[in-house]
């Protein structure tokens, strides 16, 4: 089941609830029922070594790094 994002107008608070359909939940902060559904945003993240974050690049035409042409590197992620 989807968790969705949503702001209380009431209160001005945002929390993400898991909801069943279409329902539209009440607002945990305060109870009032004037939410709305945010939009979500998308992440991405790859994990470097020894546990940094990382986000994989492009350098050059190919779309790869310096080891690659491009298509499924290890290295770069590409």
């Amino acid at each position: 089941m989807p968790i969705y994002e949503y702001h209380c107008d009431a209160c001005n608070k945002d929390f993400e609830e898991l909801v069943f359909g279409d329902a539209v939940p009440p607002c945990p902060h305060c109870g009032a029922s004037a939410t709305h559904k945010l939009m979500s945003r998308c992440a991405f993240a790859a994990g470097g070594k020894d546990g940094e974050m990382s986000v994989p690049s492009s350098s050059g035409s190919s779309g790869g790094c310096a080891g690659c042409s491009g298509g499924n590197c290890a290295t770069c992620g590409h």
